[in-house]
């Protein structure tokens, strides 16, 4: 069944194999035509769009694709729950919990795992905010790094926690400017979260998806950003599973 309420009534949704999912659409100069993908916490459907679309096109675009979604929302991670022997993936890396009720409280990362005390009962928000930490320390380097690299002053740092997007960049005034990454991708691979901060910092000078900025992006980031940007597409939702 597909149903949506336009105007003040609530955001233009489908509802797909019993579940409702929001169409967060984005109208694109550059784009020729409608595409669609299911957001990375497979909660919403993103829409691209050309900007003359309508509203109403996507929502038509996304009631002819009704098997598409049904598939991708089988292809959804399972909820991980964090426990003793769970393997936590730090880095692009798995590591198997390792608890013990007299160890230290803070988690530590130690040959292989992630040894945490304290109690049982509070072991997922400790393992997360442990985390989050993580993700502002490795974040903040790599800010430096590619801010250094483009001659940009740095701007705030702010974990995301944003459930449809990597990443953002806020450059209104140069006293305002604020990236924001999401924590998650301290999860992922070292390349895929730097390729996302070096992203968002090519936006610094170029606020738009230009070739322009394009250019830009390449000379600032040293890997393959075409693998980085397929392991998201490919993994993404998975950074999901945990946490939820």
């Amino acid at each position: 069944m597909f149903g949506w309420l336009g105007g003040d009534q609530a955001e233009p949704h489908v509802e797909v194999a019993g579940e409702r999912l929001p169409l967060a659409i984005r109208r694109h100069p550059r784009a020729r035509r409608l595409t669609m993908r299911l957001a990375a916490d497979g909660k919403a459907l993103a829409i691209t769009m050309p900007q003359w679309g309508r509203t109403a096109d996507a929502l038509d675009f996304a009631r002819s694709r009704r098997a598409w979604i049904e598939s991708q929302l089988a292809r959804r991670c399972q909820t991980i729950s964090i426990a003793p022997g769970t393997a936590l993936p730090y880095r692009g890396h798995a590591h198997p919990i390792a608890w013990r009720a007299d160890a230290p409280r803070k988690p530590r990362l130690i040959e292989g795992r992630v040894e945490c005390g304290g109690p049982a009962e509070g072991l997922e928000p400790r393992l997360r905010r442990w985390l989050e930490s993580e993700a502002l320390r490795l974040l903040a380097a790599d800010l430096a790094f590619y801010c250094d690299r483009a001659g940009e002053a740095e701007p705030q740092l702010r974990l995301s926690r944003a459930r449809r997007r990597w990443g953002s960049c806020s450059a209104e005034t140069r006293e305002q400017r604020c990236i924001r990454i999401n924590w998650r991708l301290v999860l992922a691979p070292d390349q895929v979260r730097r390729s996302v901060v070096a992203h968002e910092v090519a936006h610094l000078a170029h606020f738009d998806h230009s070739p322009a900025f394009h250019a830009h992006l390449a000379r600032l980031f040293e890997g393959d950003l075409t693998s980085a940007d397929r392991w998201l597409k490919a993994e993404g939702r998975s950074l999901y599973a945990l946490f939820g």
